[in-house]
């Protein structure tokens, strides 16, 4: 039988997800402010006028398909690194194999403004030029941590009877990999890109240091929230990514709470 929670710790659980998510449903009410100029509250009218503005926006257009693209190469590279990583930590022992571990996790743990300055200096020292591609590998270098995580915890938890029986019946490695190993790390790769493709779109941080004259949705925002024209539109684009990154991080969430559900059972 669950015990029931203490009134205090429901009712500081309720402050703790009010505290998180009141600021984004006052950019929602924002986005429909008919106030163009400044925030006022409460909005001394609602319209819808704005998601058609933003719709007409051809630099909106063009910002989020490069923040699309970007979110995409690097989910790809670090779903094929990742994997790799995870498949030759998982399963071997060797030495550095925990210092490598930590050197894959480091990038994510460390502040974006160190990461972004690690890359800048080094494509620097390197005579890369910025690009496209500067900020893809920038984004990949945190994203493949996401994907390893979920692919290695995964790895752990099959049973090393499975590749013995395969190798048993004359398969060789790829097969194995392809019918034994890929359908049991499917839902644990696909959580994974997800929430890599949901942390690379909105990345800021990072972006500021590799993009050069790149501009990603998120960098639009911040030269718009600098020099607004439209305030408005601005609070409709955070709208747009606030759905289009709710989604594949639910979509994780729920992949990774079922893969528990079926392993406890």
């Amino acid at each position: 039988m669950r015990s029931r929670a203490p009134w205090a710790l429901k009712l500081a659980t309720w402050a703790g997800v009010l505290f998180l998510h009141v600021p984004l449903a006052l950019i929602v009410l924002y986005a429909f402010s008919s106030e163009d100029k400044s925030y006022v509250f409460p909005p001394p009218a609602l319209t819808t006028q704005w998601f058609a503005v933003t719709l007409e926006r051809s630099d909106v257009w063009a910002a989020m398909k490069l923040s699309a693209q970007v979110a995409s190469l690097a989910t790809a590279i670090a779903i094929v690194l990742g994997t790799l990583a995870a498949g030759a930590l998982a399963r071997t022992q060797f030495f550095g194999r925990e210092a490598i571990s930590l050197l894959l996790i480091l990038p994510i743990a460390l502040p974006g403004v160190v990461t972004g300055i690690a890359l800048r200096s080094a494509y620097h020292s390197l005579h890369i030029p910025f690009s496209f591609w500067t900020i893809v590998i920038g984004h990949a270098t945190f994203c493949v941590v996401v994907v390893y995580n979920n692919a290695i915890a995964r790895l752990r938890r099959v049973s090393p009877s499975l590749l013995e029986a395969s190798a048993d019946l004359g398969a060789n490695a790829f097969q194995t990999f392809r019918h034994v190993l890929l359908p049991q790390l499917g839902s644990a790769l696909l959580a994974g890109g997800l929430l890599a493709f949901a942390l690379s779109f909105d990345e800021v941080i990072v972006t500021t240091f590799t993009a050069g004259q790149q501009t990603t949705l998120p960098i639009w925002m911040l030269q718009e929230l600098i020099r607004p024209r439209q305030r408005p539109v601005t609070n409709v684009v955070a709208v747009f990514i606030i759905a289009l990154t709710f989604v594949p991080i639910v979509a994780a969430y729920w992949l990774t709470r079922a893969d528990e559900d079926s392993h406890h059972r």
